[in-house]
């Protein structure tokens, strides 16, 4: 076994069963909402309309939850997801501009994917995501890319230590570990990277950071 992949396996082992709170930055929860204009045919106006409220659905989740979870896994199981599943994670549907006639429909739809049962759909089917949960707005998600395992760790976990802050590390994927920090300590802990050599962006309120 080669050096690095006993770090790995070590890193994995040290945070087994770690229970920590998964969530987004900020007071605010997130709101996974998706819109796009419907335009379908049938033979009648009412199979238009279902036709066409179904594609949207797939097109919404698909570009929503797509930003929240590992391409891979999410594409494998979104090609064989039924109709049911996405029904079920869909909250609220708002429909505006509608035009029908004896066989068509359109309309411009907009819906909201509901983030707690999109997590435990993604969660169940083995779908690596960082979608926040609705009790944990206390915390913020980073995914440190690790181009040397050993010694990035060893730098984030002196970071942490020098902020008086604990990493709780929710899941290790190849070279990239995501954890999870106070949202208090957001701001020091984005200088203190910095200050340490490390890039790092901001996407839909996870931290992403490498070096």
């Amino acid at each position: 076994m080669q050096d690095s992949d006993k770090v790995m396996k070590y890193l994995k082992c040290l945070f087994v069963g770690l229970v920590v709170l998964f969530g987004a930055s900020g007071a605010d929860a997130l709101e996974l909402r998706g819109a796009m204009s419907v335009n379908m045919t049938s033979d009648t106006s009412a199979n238009a309309k279902n036709m066409a409220l179904a594609e949207a659905r797939r097109q919404i989740v698909g570009d929503v939850l797509r930003q929240y979870a590992d391409a891979d896994a999410f594409n494998e199981l979104f090609q064989t997801a039924s109709a049911n599943d996405l029904t079920a994670l869909i909250s609220s549907v708002s429909i505006d501009g509608e035009q029908i006639s004896d066989t068509a429909y359109s309309a411009n739809v907009s819906m909201v994917v509901d983030v707690d049962v999109a997590q435990q759909w993604l969660d169940k089917n083995g779908v690596q995501n960082w979608l926040p949960t609705s009790d944990s707005q206390d915390v913020f998600v980073v995914l440190a890319t690790l181009s040397n395992r050993l010694g990035n760790w060893a730098d984030l976990n002196r970071i942490a230590a020098e902020q008086n802050i604990n990493l709780g590390v929710k899941n290790i994927s190849g070279n990239v570990v995501r954890f999870e920090l106070p949202v208090s300590a957001r701001g020091n802990f984005t200088i203190a990277v910095r200050g340490a050599g490390w890039k790092y962006a901001d996407k839909d309120g996870v931290l992403n950071i490498w070096k």
